[in-house]
């Protein structure tokens, strides 16, 4: 085998090469970009648990009865009247809960 047809080989064998590397170098690129996508979608969903967490009661304590009362009272009244869109004031005149803003701000964060 004479040098120039070695040298070609040889440059076939890098260019070869040269193109898997760029390929893989691609692949990385794409890889790192999904995994950081990835990772902070955990992180959000990680934040999204402990946030509900902290609102939820804790396995072994149950709901004050009135405020258990009151959800399933509106709960009722939405079963009742599917079709009928409450304004919060309108439902707590139908419930005969009290009208007073600090309560009708109370059901609205329920």
């Amino acid at each position: 085998m004479n040098v120039s047809a070695l040298l070609r080989l040889l440059q076939a064998e890098h260019d070869e090469t040269a193109a898997r590397a760029d390929h893989l170098r691609e692949q990385i690129v794409r890889l790192t970009t999904g995994l950081a996508e990835t990772e902070a979608r955990l992180a959000e969903l990680t934040a999204t648990r402990k946030v509900i967490d902290g609102l939820t009661l804790p396995d072994h304590a149950t709901a004050p009865v009135e405020t258990a009362t009151v959800y399933q009272c509106i709960v009722t009244a939405f079963n009742e009247h599917p079709g009928k869109v409450f304004r919060v004031r309108d439902l707590h005149e139908h419930l005969g809960l009290p009208t007073d803003e600090p309560s009708i701000n109370v059901t609205r964060s329920r």
